[in-house]
C-alpha cells in the first residue's frame, strides 16, 4: 500500500497533502515484501511492529549514509514524497525478492519483512512488480501485548478500517517520524536496543488527546483505501526513543 502522509506543517514537507515543491521532484518509493505464506501468516500486530523496524533499519544502515551504495537513493526518496509500497510474496515469489538487494527483518513472532532502497516510482524491478499489493488480511490469533512504554508507542486511528499492507505502511511513516525528531546519541541507543517498539489502537478518547498533543502525527493524502486523514501518532518512549516533546516537564 502506498500513501502521501503530512506531520508537519512546514512548507515543503515531505508529509504534507496539500501541493509542495516536493511534488516537482523525481518520486520515489521504498518497497517493502511481506513473506506471507498461506499456511503460516504471520501475526498482524508482529507484522506492523516489524514493518516499521525494517524501516529505521534501512534508515540507520551505513549503506544508506553518508557515501554509502545507497544514500544518493535515499537523498532522492527523501527529496520529494515519502512513498512506501508493502507487497506480499510467498515461496518462490519470496526466494527471488529475497535475493535482491535489501534487508530481511524479523519480528519477535516471526513476522519475516523485506526492505528495498528507494526505487522510482515507475521502475520497479521485475522481481517485485508483479507481486500482489492486495490480500494482505491478518488477523492476532491471541490479543496483542499491552504496549511497552519504554520503547516508541505508535498509536492507530481507531475510527479507520485498513488492510494490513495499507497499516504497514503507515507505521513505517510513523517510525520514520519518529527518528527524524532523535539527535544521534538516541538514534544511536535505539538501534542498538533493535529498535522496540508497540504498535496498537488508541481507544476513541486517546486519540483525541494524542492529535492534539504535539507529538508527530501521520496525516494520509487519501490516494487509496481511506479518505485524508491523521492515521498514526508516535509517541515516544520514556527510555528508547523518547521525543523531544516528552522530554520537557
Amino acid at each position: 500500500m502506498t500513501s502521501n502522509d503530512t506531520s508537519s506543517p512546514a512548507t515543503g514537507s515531505p508529509f504534507r497533502s496539500g501541493p509542495t515543491d516536493r511534488d516537482q521532484a523525481p518520486q520515489f518509493v521504498l518497497p517493502l515484501v511481506l513473506h506471507l505464506e498461506k499456511t503460516d501468516p504471520p501475526a498482524r500486530t508482529d507484522a506492523l511492529r516489524t514493518a516499521a523496524r525494517a524501516v529505521l533499519t534501512i534508515l540507520s544502515d551505513e549503506r544508506s549514509l553518508g557515501d554509502g551504495e545507497w544514500a544518493g537513493a535515499m537523498r532522492d526518496w527523501e527529496d520529494a514524497r515519502i512513498r512506501k509500497v508493502v507487497r506480499r510474496a510467498r515461496g518462490a515469489e519470496w526466494r527471488k525478492a529475497a535475493a535482491l538487494d535489501g534487508i530481511t527483518v524479523t519480528g519477535e513472532e516471526g513476522a519475516e519483512v523485506r526492505v528495498f532502497p528507494p526505487i522510482p516510482l515507475d521502475g520497479w524491478p521485475k522481481e517485485l512488480a508483479k507481486l500482489q499489493v492486495s490480500g494482505t488480511e491478518l488477523e492476532d490469533p491471541e490479543p496483542p501485548a499491552a504496549p511497552d512504554p519504554a520503547g516508541p508507542v505508535l498509536w492507530l486511528n481507531p475510527e479507520l478500517e485498513m488492510s494490513a499492507g495499507k497499516t504497514m505502511a503507515q507505521v513505517g511513516h510513523g517510525a520514520q517520524l519518529a527518528w527524524w525528531e532523535l539527535g544521534d546519541p538516541e538514534r544511536t541507543a535505539w538501534r542498538e536496543a533493535g529498535f522496540p517498539l508497540s504498535v496498537a489502537t488508541a481507544t476513541p478518547e486517546g486519540w483525541r488527546e494524542l492529535t492534539a498533543s504535539g507529538l508527530p502525527v501521520v496525516r494520509d493524502a487519501g490516494f487509496t483505501e481511506i479518505a485524508p486523514g491523521p492515521t498514526v501518532v508516535a509517541e515516544g518512549g520514556t527510555r528508547y526513543c523518547p521525543t523531544p516533546r516528552l522530554r520537557r516537564p
